[in-house]
């Protein structure tokens, strides 16, 4: 094996973690009613690791999670 070569088992843990982010981002997107950008969501979740998931805790998750804090209403 050359130095350019991965092993199989990095390249399965790699596609299992990518499809584990994507479905994760964009079944809780849908959870929280973002309607088409789910997708969006999901496929750059399929794409990249970890600034999908970073991107999305910033941008979706946090801001929700401070304005139930505050004492106003989830989202539907």
């Amino acid at each position: 094996m050359n130095s350019e070569q991965l092993p199989l088992w990095i390249w399965i843990l790699v596609a299992m973690l990518l499809l584990a982010q994507g479905m994760w981002i964009f079944q809780n997107a849908r959870k929280r009613g973002k309607g088409m950008s789910a997708w969006f969501w999901g496929i750059w979740g399929l794409i990249n690791f970890p600034t999908p998931l970073l991107v999305y805790l910033l941008v979706v998750v946090l801001p929700e999670y401070r304005r139930t804090k505050k004492g106003g209403k989830p989202p539907v």
